[in-house]
């Protein structure tokens, strides 16, 4: 072969391997809890100066999955950047051989967590024919969790690295970044429930009477406080106890303070709910004589509970067009919580939502659908409402509205939302349901 027709193949296949880079690939699949949403963006391209190709304009489509979409704060999270469909294809006549590409890029973390995450792909691609369409692509990375709440994902710049003839990259860049979300994982704090538990040998007693505490389901070794409650408030009544291996106290205490009403153990030097146990009611009997010509006048405030009404079960959602999908939007009907328990616990209100099932076995996946919660607080009431971050609700769940602990803690509240469902497009034609559930806690 002369060197004029060897430098003809040695080029066709360089601009061949270039192009390839720009868009083709083999592919590494992570398991995802839910299906991606897939999404287009415009995407710039540069192959290297060395191929004499100029850089190219178009459209990626792409998606990213998750092998945990409901993570606990300091979980890590696998990730998994497709290219479904390159901006481009093979522009030459001669066929590419497998193996030549290595993908890396990145993806682009919203909501209550920032930042890139790194992700890479195997050097791995099928055989690609002369002017044929590229094969997608997959790259793996992980990231750790430090934020609950909603966590958008959008696919970030990739870059393709070609080992045929020569080493070369080929950079492609989101031209508006960022790029639609593809996925949305919602993250939890990770706290455990709280089963600490107690019970008092008695109801009531006389000032300076002790009263035997047992308790259950405390940290093992741990020293527990014994402590009188009146009200929200505690008072000087202190005593303490250590929990066995299999976590049961035993203390005594003296209750001297005669405005006191109940008792509570918790671990560490102050009272936590999430380390805590009680009140459990106790009442003090003053038997102190009266003067002559007195008279006692009691009285009491009853503790209530922790409840919630809505004003109604059925949330009616704008239609959308079969051929262009979009958000279909409404609100949550209103939920007033009363919290007339009287002591420190806040509480948390909290949602999670099934498929949205249609005709003929038709579905639209739960993660599609969310919410920007708001919140309101009577006037008078000791506590705060704070609204949930805005984000997807989906089968894991999320939080729509929360009250924090406090030394005195109630009041009464009004929670909406407004809800937006992200029907793909060409979804088929028909009614959709799904189910939201909302729990007080």
């Amino acid at each position: 072969m002369g060197s004029g027709t060897r430098r003809r193949h040695r080029w066709a296949a360089l601009l061949g391997a270039t192009a390839l880079a720009v868009t083709g690939g083999g592919a590494l699949a992570c398991p995802a809890s839910a299906e991606p949403q897939q999404v287009d963006f415009a995407t710039h391209c540069v192959p290297p100066p060395i191929a004499g190709i100029p850089p190219i304009d178009g459209t990626t489509t792409a998606k990213i999955a998750v092998d945990n979409a409901a993570p606990k704060v300091g979980d890590t999270v696998t990730v998994t950047y497709t290219v479904v469909k390159p901006a481009a294809s093979n522009p030459v006549d001669i066929a590419l051989p497998a193996d030549i590409m290595t993908p890396t890029g990145k993806v682009t973390l919203g909501g209550v967590q920032t930042g890139d995450i790194t992700v890479a792909g195997p050097k791995k691609n099928d055989p690609v024919p002369g002017k044929g369409a590229f094969p997608s692509f997959s790259m793996t990375g992980t990231f750790t969790v430090t934020t609950p709440g909603a966590i958008t994902l959008s696919p970030g710049d990739y870059n393709i690295h070609t080992s045929y003839i020569l080493e070369l990259d080929t950079p492609c860049t989101v031209t508006n970044p960022p790029a639609p979300v593809s996925e949305t994982v919602t993250a939890t704090d990770g706290g455990q429930t709280n089963n600490r538990a107690i019970s008092l040998g008695t109801a009531s007693g006389k000032p300076g009477d002790s009263v035997t505490v047992t308790g259950t389901n405390f940290t093992p070794g741990a020293a527990v406080t014994l402590a009188g409650r009146a009200g929200a408030a505690e008072t000087a009544d202190k005593g303490t106890a250590t929990a066995n291996a299999q976590g049961a106290i035993s203390g005594t205490l003296t209750v001297r303070d005669k405005a006191t009403t109940g008792v509570v153990a918790y671990e560490g030097s102050a009272w936590s709910d999430t380390k805590g146990a009680g009140p459990a009611a106790y009442v003090v009997i003053d038997d102190t004589p009266l003067p002559e010509g007195s008279q006692k006048v009691n009285s009491s405030v009853k503790a209530g509970t922790l409840s919630m009404t809505q004003a109604g079960d059925t949330v009616e959602l704008a239609a959308v067009d079969y051929g262009k999908g979009g958000f279909s939007r409404g609100s949550l009907q209103t939920v007033t919580v009363k919290d007339f328990r009287g002591g420190p616990a806040g509480w948390s209100l909290t949602g999670k939502v099934t498929d949205f099932a249609g005709p003929g076995g038709a579905k639209i996946d739960a993660a599609k659908l969310g919410w920007t919660p708001v919140c309101a607080t009577k006037t008078g009431s000791p506590s705060t409402c704070q609204p949930g971050s805005p984000g997807s609700v989906g089968s894991a769940g999320a939080t729509l509205a929360s009250t924090p602990n406090g030394a005195q803690t109630g009041g009464e509240f009004t929670v909406d939302a407004r809800l937006s469902l992200n029907v793909p497009a060409f979804t088929p034609p028909g009614a959709y349901s799904g189910v939201l559930t909302l729990t007080l806690t």
